[in-house]
């Protein structure tokens, strides 16, 4: 069961929106390369807005996760494409209903 998990919320630059939403969309193949992270959603939460939820069975996995390739290329782009530091939130899981 999933019990840890990450509340990411990025605000594109203007103009930026389409960059952001490919990034984002680009993130899926290095997500299913991590065993720890079972669980990888990118989102668009508004017209400028934007999240990723993910979650972990445990904490190591969601620290090997800030610590890996998808964290590492949204710090990169942040100052080119979002308006803000992305807002990231460590958050617990209460429940869940996942597919398997």
């Amino acid at each position: 069961m999933v019990k840890f998990a990450l509340l990411v919320r990025l605000e594109a630059k203007p103009g930026k929106e389409a960059e952001v939403e490919a990034f984002l969309k680009g993130g899926l193949p290095l997500a299913k390369e991590e065993a720890f992270t079972p669980v990888w959603f990118a989102l668009k939460l508004g017209p400028s807005t934007y999240g990723i939820f993910d979650a972990f069975a445990d904490e190591a996995g969601r620290q090997a996760h800030l610590g890996g390739r998808i964290a590492a290329a949204l710090m990169a782009q942040a100052p080119d494409l979002l308006a803000m530091a992305p807002q990231i939130e460590q958050v617990d899981v209460l429940a869940a209903k996942l597919p398997g």
